[in-house]
């Protein structure tokens, strides 16, 4: 069977447009004004029984304690720990849900929600509006986050900032593995990358390293060894300016070229 495009798709691409806009719009407007805020990852399927649970409660607590907003995927599991930390300390705890074919139920502890259709909004957001990610035991979109930050200061589209992964038992295999395969085998990475993040299990920690972080300067590098960019010219999307790719097919912006066989 060959799936062929009609122009019926070309219309719903077009329209489809106007929401993936009216949700960037919607949410510039709803967090503009929510001050420094924490970005914290993690796995729904956390019992409220488990340890880690207890601990994400713990952090969303003294998180709110120390003026941030915290801010989640709004689910529930280690999402809905936290947020019930941070509400129950009266403090700003921000869900942001998705839509899923199988229907997320939004936790109880959010003063502030929004609703999202497209994944790549959503994640826009949390980095947009966080002076710091939080990383718990989680999967596959925990991942998906911590990786994302990491790309995003790798490559220096934005500044450094703390970047935690909490739960050492659970983080220090993944470690293990790009420090052997990523860094000494294939050489995928560069040793400094590995310095992009910090590990701990101590909610006190996490706090006071996000509290003591000073954006655009060296003051702690001695706690977080990031390399801050010689430039931080920031776009409306709140990401660095970068530099054109080279080569003239490159720069052929918005012509559609495709090389010449050779």
């Amino acid at each position: 069977m060959v799936y062929v495009r009609t122009p019926e798709h070309a219309v719903e691409d077009t329209w489809r447009v106007f929401r993936i806009l009216a949700e960037l719009v919607e949410g510039f407007t709803f967090l503009s004004e929510l001050g420094p805020a924490v970005t914290v990852f993690g796995s729904s399927r956390a019992g409220r029984r488990h340890p880690y649970y207890q601990q994400a409660r713990e952090v969303g607590k003294k998180l709110a304690q120390a003026g941030f907003a915290v801010i989640t995927g709004g689910g529930p599991g280690i999402m809905e720990a936290v947020n019930r930390g941070a509400f129950q300390a009266k403090g700003k705890s921000v869900g942001l849900n998705i839509a899923l074919p199988e229907e997320q139920e939004p936790n109880a502890y959010q003063n502030i929600s929004m609703s999202f259709h497209y994944f790549f909004v959503r994640k826009i957001m949390f980095v947009k509006y966080a002076v710091a990610f939080v990383g718990f035991p989680g999967g596959f979109g925990t991942l998906d986050e911590f990786f994302e930050s990491m790309t995003l200061i790798q490559t220096k589209k934005i500044d450094p900032f703390p970047v935690i992964l909490f739960g050492r038992k659970f983080w220090k295999g993944l470690v293990r593995w790009m420090e052997e395969m990523m860094l000494e085998q294939y050489h995928h990475i560069s040793k400094s990358d590995l310095t992009l993040f910090r590990i701990t299990d101590d909610p006190d920690e996490l706090v006071e390293l996000i509290s003591s972080w000073q954006p655009g300067t060296r003051s702690i590098r001695e706690k977080y060894p990031f390399t801050v960019p010689e430039f931080s010219m920031i776009t409306p999307e709140g990401t660095l300016h970068g530099r054109k790719p080279r080569g003239k097919q490159a720069s052929r912006r918005g012509r559609g070229r495709i090389p010449k066989k050779r």
